[in-house]
């Protein structure tokens, strides 16, 4: 059966798939369903959604449309997830890689130096390093991808200890190939299908760290993003519920569909714990 088949047998997860897709088609098209963008005022403030055939979501505190605050902000909450998760995978995958394969003082002073991350509460740290370096997207993204690697590296070491030791790790060793080429063309390889599940997952996690950071007035002020507009719309909340509860179900949906491919790819790279769980 192929690994896409695997996945399909999950429904839950294709029904994250079909929404994920959703989500990225709509942030991508969104310049061509609200060209005036995200910021323009466009009627009375506090419009009520559904009373409005232009306006279907609605208007926030300054008259400006709900809907189209949702479409350009899942761009900015996309992008972050996906960029942070990249940069994130860029630190923790060779430093796990070659603490596993190495192991001894290389092994000890990567742990310790991921250890030294892992101290300070990943929201803190974040918190901490935003406001150091000034709230814009490039600096969320950072601090996001700052606090997201660890995990990476102790996942990454683990699979490579393990493996280094298996049969045709010793084959290549025997045919004369360098520590480097072992590790690169056929160690981390076979590695690639627990990294693929933790990535996903790691993006829904970043959508949540960077809308939290956003909510708590530390996101980029000149973009729009679901956790700015649940941020602007705090002070409002119980006469204005739907500011807040609008890009909420939006963020639900993302990081509800993100985890549900995490699961399925799970089950699709490892079968046999599918079986043992059913």
């Amino acid at each position: 059966m192929t690994l896409w088949k695997r996945f399909a047998t999950n429904r839950g997860a294709v029904i994250g798939l079909i929404i994920l897709l959703c989500v990225i088609a709509i942030a991508l098209l969104a310049p061509v369903i609200y060209p005036g963008g995200p910021w323009k005022m466009v009627q009375r403030p506090f419009l009520v959604p559904f009373t409005n055939g232009d306006l279907p979501l609605g208007t926030d505190t300054l008259g400006r449309d709900v809907a189209a605050g949702l479409v350009h902000g899942a761009r900015v909450s996309l992008l972050v997830g996906l960029v942070s998760t990249v940069m994130a995978l860029l630190i923790g995958v060779p430093l796990g890689a070659l603490a596993g394969f190495y192991g001894g003082y290389v092994d000890e002073g990567a742990m310790r130096f991921t250890e030294f991350f892992q101290t300070i509460p990943n929201f803190a740290l974040a918190i901490v390093l935003v406001a150091i370096l000034e709230p814009t997207l490039g600096s969320i993204t950072l601090a996001i991808a700052i606090v997201s690697w660890p995990p990476v590296a102790r996942l990454v070491r683990a699979e490579v200890m393990s493996l280094k030791r298996r049969e045709f790790v010793e084959a290549a060793h025997l045919a004369g190939l360098s520590n480097t080429r072992i590790l690169v063309s056929e160690v981390l390889p076979n590695a690639i299908s627990p990294i693929i599940v933790m990535a996903s997952l790691m993006v829904a996690t970043a959508i949540l760290l960077e809308s939290s950071l956003s909510f708590l007035g530390l996101g980029d002020p000149n973009i729009m993003s679901w956790g700015y507009m649940i941020g602007a719309a705090r002070t409002v909340i119980r006469s204005a519920w739907w500011l807040s509860f609008m890009p909420g179900v939006a963020i639900l949906l993302t990081v509800l569909a993100l985890n549900l491919i995490g699961e399925g790819l799970n089950d699709a790279f490892n079968p046999h714990l599918k079986k043992g769980r059913t």
